[in-house]
């Protein structure tokens, strides 16, 4: 719940800031020299780039949520067996231990959009935040019926 709250005082920054900037953009749009248009046009530019940002992470991250809500119904959930230091962290190799496994468990199921979702939390775990964000793609991908693309 703290993540989800997280994320949405945000995204509410960052829609505030947007409206900011944009408005900024007008005002300088509305002055009317070509130098203040070009400008207001380059700050408008920002705005856009970032609500189409926001808007495809907001997505994902509520595809993501749907499939472990499905996953947790189909108690196909990842169990937390990592072992962690005094401070919380996750221990290195108990990370690359069940790394591997999920890893050889997506190997052997490659169509499989819950071995894809499982090796997406080991990837995070693990912390590779890219490769994390690919698999949990894929797992979306897989589970919508899309055709998913060949990894290389």
């Amino acid at each position: 719940m703290r993540a989800k709250i997280t994320y949405l005082v945000t995204a509410l920054v960052l829609v505030v800031y947007f409206v900011l900037a944009g408005s900024r953009g007008v005002l300088l749009i509305r002055h009317g020299t070509p130098l203040t248009v070009v400008f207001g046009v380059a700050v408008l530019v920002l705005p856009v780039i970032g609500v189409w940002f926001l808007w495809k992470n907001t997505q994902f991250v509520q595809r993501a949520n749907r499939l472990a809500a499905e996953l947790e119904a189909e108690g196909g959930l990842p169990v937390d067996e990592l072992v962690r230091t005094p401070s919380g962290r996750v221990d290195r190799a108990s990370a690359d231990a069940v790394f591997a496994r999920r890893r050889a468990e997506t190997e052997d199921h490659p169509d499989d959009w819950r071995c894809w979702f499982r090796l997406a939390v080991a990837y995070h775990d693990a912390r590779d935040t890219p490769r994390a964000r690919k698999a949990m793609q894929r797992a979306i991908a897989l589970h919508a019926g899309r055709p998913v693309p060949e990894q290389g």
